[in-house]
């Protein structure tokens, strides 16, 4: 494995793990290459150039691309990939909380013969697997889900105060709504949320929306409003508080700038 963390790395090895200085060591000898980082251009610094993980990947290996991505990212690493070296884009739902319960969701796309030959590889770790369609389907499927937990976020925060302010305890409505059609894994593991990534996914969410030609306004609503709630709104929100902090309220929460990707 390789990673920036040495804390991450100290375990690994703790667990018999072998640990490389760069993506190219880790990739070689391996049958399965996971990249797991936070962002396109990170995923193309791991796998290309001299030191690049496809650069270590010998013929038969399998390179998953697990980050949310755009779809010509993935386009982009398979291109570059060297003969018999094979490309899926495997974007996973369910988080660090999933992720160490070896239950999250994995969207995949690319040759179907080559999932089937690395789906035992797969599943010890997976809750299930899903074959999307062609290479960067997987990651259609990922800002799909981006868009909804987003919005479901943003659409549950803002229940949650309108019930506080009508009256209703938080907790009281929270409890209602989940045992109604309104139940969620997001609302129920709602004080669990980091609140990370939504600038980029949504903005993902809006190129791919334009590459498509569609209109989509609750990715831009949604992205308007995650501007302006943070993991400690939320706590204070299901404490029984108002959802944005008075001490800071200008009421213009959210109303930010988001700058979108530029086109690949």
């Amino acid at each position: 494995m390789r990673d920036l963390d040495d804390a991450l790395t100290g375990a690994a090895r703790d667990l018999g793990a072998h640990v490389a200085t760069t993506a190219a060591g880790a990739a070689d000898e391996a049958d399965v290459i996971a990249v797991f980082v936070p962002t396109d251009r990170d995923v193309l610094d791991v796998c290309m150039g001299r030191s690049g993980a496809l650069a270590g990947a010998g013929a038969g290996a399998v390179v998953l691309l697990c980050s949310s991505l755009r779809p010509q990212t993935c386009a982009e690493v398979a291109a570059a990939a060297p003969p018999g070296v094979d490309v899926l884009d495997a974007a996973l739902t369910g988080g660090v909380r999933g992720a160490a319960a070896g239950e999250v969701n994995l969207m995949v796309g690319g040759d179907p013969a080559v999932i089937d030959r690395i789906r035992p590889l797969l599943e010890p770790w997976t809750a299930a697997v899903h074959h999307l369609g062609p290479l960067g389907s997987g990651q259609v499927g990922k800002t799909a889900n981006n868009l909804v937990h987003w919005a479901q976020i943003c659409a549950i925060t803002e229940a949650l105060e309108l019930g506080r302010r009508a009256g209703v305890e938080v907790a009281v409505l929270r409890r209602a709504l989940m045992d109604g059609p309104t139940d969620s894994r997001t609302l129920r593991e709602l004080q669990h949320m980091r609140l990370t990534w939504h600038a980029k996914d949504l903005a993902n969410t809006a190129a791919l929306a334009t590459e498509v030609g569609l209109d989509i306004p609750a990715a831009a609503t949604a992205r308007r409003i995650m501007q302006g709630i943070t993991v400690a709104d939320v706590a204070r929100l299901l404490a029984g508080g108002p959802l944005h902090d008075p001490a800071r309220s200008n009421g213009d929460e959210g109303n930010f700038p988001v700058t979108l990707p530029e086109k690949g």
